[in-house]
């Protein structure tokens, strides 16, 4: 069983702005999106998922990920006409997938499993950070980096049916019993996203 996270989510800062947000149904206030304890930071400026900072890291920017320090704030959930109830986890993709998972243990982000699918050579890794998971993915190409996000919504279909053929058909995840649907890159974000059903 894996030990308890010390480092916790806090923000997840993104390269957009909010308008594009709050155009797929997420609820923006005081320039930010709480959803589930954690705050999405549409920040602008340059694109992509830029930052994910947590309370308790113990070294910053571990292996050159972008995971900072962040005093622990309490964030109250808002409603989302989207549904958007979690943070399920964020995709991290590296060139080594045991070195920046040893890292990012060091840094407080307790590895929960190794996953080798049968269907590729990529390794995956998560770690616990909080309420949400880093889900590291060996690839080939350049240095470790944060990539994508993977958001929890209450009704797959109802989200589904809000934001038409801005999300792409729903598929079984690789959580049995699971479902998650990729937003296009029409809608006008900078880094990718998709929605998931709730963990049973």
């Amino acid at each position: 069983m894996a030990a308890e996270p010390i480092a916790r989510a806090v923000e997840v800062v993104v390269g957009d702005e909010p308008g594009r947000w709050a155009a797929l149904g997420f609820t923006v206030d005081a320039g930010a999106i709480a959803v589930g304890g954690v705050r999405i930071v549409p920040a602008g400026g340059p694109p992509g998922l830029r930052e994910l900072r947590l309370s308790g890291l113990r070294a910053e920017r571990p292996d050159g990920l972008a995971l900072t320090s962040a005093p622990q704030a309490e964030s109250a959930a808002a409603a989302h006409p989207i549904g958007a109830a979690a943070v399920d986890h964020i995709v991290a993709l590296t060139d080594d997938a045991a070195r920046t998972s040893a890292a990012l243990e060091a840094a407080g982000l307790p590895l929960r499993r190794v996953r080798r699918p049968p269907e590729s050579d990529a390794v995956q890794a998560f770690h616990l950070a909080g309420t949400l998971i880093v889900e590291v993915v060996e690839t080939a190409g350049p240095a470790p980096r944060l990539w994508g996000l993977v958001l929890v919504v209450a009704d797959l279909d109802a989200a589904a049916a809000l934001l038409g053929d801005r999300l792409a058909a729903s598929k079984d995840a690789v959580q049995r019993g699971r479902r998650i649907a990729t937003v296009r890159r029409t809608a006008g974000l900078s880094l990718p996203l998709a929605l998931m059903t709730p963990r049973s």
